[in-house]
């Protein structure tokens, strides 16, 4: 080797310094040579500020310092450094996956940063091999040389030494970052162990939270799938009971066939005006028998009443007799009577021949005064007026309603004839009566003392089914309904609800007489 190095030495002594800055500034490309060659490429997750041995120059004093070829660079500690915190920063950030392959990756370029010191400590021992031969070179040619030279290669000899001591002291320096590697590449592999043993836990717990959600759903198929049989099975009894329904209904279908029904219909009518012709000859009986009893037969004969003495009829004057006097030329006046006859009550407006009984006539005796050229007769009821057959059960069912609705025709407003004659709608509440014609709002007010509402007191052969409502002063109005049946539901409706509200609803001048 030593014969090698000779062949390369310079003969003369001038030449000497200059081969001696040459090498010192071939060396560092040596050492990039070397490390080229064997270190390989450094992975992508850790970044070092230069791969290549320093270059050094000679300063004041023989000083060998070191050049900075760039401005501030990061030493490969100081990277490491700022690549663990960034992972220490980023774990709480991580998702449980991301933070294991973050750690599974540090692990691998600290593995790889450890293989590249074990390559640079190689490097460096093959300097130091190298430099010891130089050294040795220079003391053989030291013994060779004298006066100027010898002087030159003092001066080499102990630039190479420095050489030797600053490599010596960069050895230092691998030697501590080699073991600050170490100490990083234990604690990313126990990282990653545990990293791996939170993703094995969180594997586990999601199991469980699926195997959990699986058991729930398949609690809720077998609930609907016992919803759906439980329905099928009512479905299927709410079908039966519909089929036996619709069975029932076609058997009475069968039975009411419509020729049966008119049948039927025209069979009671026929029996209805027998009963009212029977009821009629009965009652024209017992007036003869009262007539004869009190011996009035002579008077009695001019006049006398017809109709039923019910609830929804209408009881009219009759002349019985051709002497007497027409009955439109006579002064009428209808009264209430009680059951014992002691106590007599007029009513107000009643002065016509036709009189319909209303629901406060149910219980009394009707009587009538008929004046004429001085002469004054007085009919009266056989009894008391009777109630309408089913009328009351009627009217129990209706209380359960807020508000009933009749259908109703105008006669009359404020006293006058009403021409149009239209369709309205009478609406029975329990604080409120209100008269509509479709949309709109004809009279609206609730019950008070100023109302007013009875049956009409006199007119035609229809007066059974019409009443007198007047909602508050100057304004009244005149209603007939479908029926007789309806007319005195309305009536007495409105009266029960009015009385709910501490108010007796009566005709004009009935409350004086009502509260005595």
């Amino acid at each position: 080797m030593l014969i090698y190095l000779n062949s390369f030495l310079p003969t003369s002594p001038s030449s000497l310094g200059n081969w001696l800055q040459k090498m010192t500034r071939v060396t560092p490309d040596f050492g990039d040579t070397l490390q080229n060659e064997a270190v390989p490429a450094v992975s992508s997750d850790v970044v070092f500020a230069s791969s290549r041995f320093p270059s050094y120059k000679i300063g004041p004093n023989n000083q060998i310092i070191e050049t900075m070829d760039d401005p501030k660079v990061m030493s490969m500690k100081e990277i490491v450094a700022h690549e663990t915190a960034q992972l220490l920063d980023q774990q709480k950030r991580l998702s449980v996956r991301d933070l294991a392959s973050k750690f599974e990756k540090g692990l691998a370029a600290a593995a790889k940063l450890s293989e590249e010191a074990r390559l640079r400590e190689a490097a460096s021992l093959e300097k130091h091999v190298l430099l010891k031969k130089l050294r040795d070179a220079l003391e053989s040619l030291k013994g060779r040389v004298a006066g100027r030279n010898k002087d030159d290669v003092v001066e080499a000899i102990v630039m190479v030494e420095a050489l030797a001591v600053q490599l010596t002291q960069r050895e230092g320096e691998l030697i501590q970052e080699k073991a600050e590697v170490k100490k990083l590449a234990n604690f990313l592999k126990q990282a990653s162990e545990d990293a791996k043993k939170i993703v094995d836990e969180e594997r586990a717990f999601a199991r469980s939270e699926i195997e959990e959600a699986k058991a729930a759903v398949q609690r809720v198929e077998e609930a609907l799938k016992e919803h759906e049989r439980t329905s099928q099975s009512s479905g299927k009894q709410d079908l039966e009971q519909l089929m036996k329904e619709v069975q029932e209904a076609r058997r009475i279908k069968m039975l009411h066939q419509p020729s049966k029904v008119m049948d039927m219909e025209h069979e009671l009518r026929a029996l209805r005006a027998q009963l009212a012709e029977k009821s009629r000859h009965y009652l024209r009986l017992q007036k003869e028998l009262a007539r004869t009893k009190k011996g009035e037969d002579n008077v009695s004969q001019l006049y006398e009443l017809e109709g039923t003495e019910t609830l929804g009829s209408y009881l009219e004057i009759h002349p019985c007799s051709d002497h007497a006097p027409e009955v439109s030329k006579c002064s009428i006046q209808w009264y209430r009577v009680s059951s014992d006859g002691a106590k007599k009550e007029l009513i107000s407006g009643a002065t016509k021949s036709v009189y319909a009984p209303e629901p406060f006539d149910v219980g009394r005796i009707l009587q009538v005064d008929i004046i004429s050229e001085g002469q004054q007769i007085t009919l009266s009821t056989t009894g008391p007026i009777d109630p309408a057959a089913g009328l009351g059960t009627y009217i129990e069912a209706l209380v359960r309603k807020h508000d009933t609705e009749f259908t109703v025709v105008v006669t009359q407003m404020n006293g006058l004839h009403h021409p149009a004659e239209s369709i309205h709608v009478l609406h029975v509440g329990k604080m409120r009566m209100k008269l509509c014609k479709g949309k709109t709002t004809i009279a609206k007010e609730y019950y008070s003392s100023s109302m007013q509402l009875c049956g009409v007191r006199g007119g035609g052969n229809a007066v059974a089914q019409a009443l007198f409502w007047q909602p508050k002063q100057g304004r009244s109005f005149v209603l007939a309904f479908e029926s007789e049946r309806e007319r005195n539901a309305a009536i007495m409706l409105a009266r029960r609800f009015a009385f709910d509200c501490n108010i007796m609803l009566a005709g004009p001048a009935d409350r004086a007489s009502l509260g005595t």
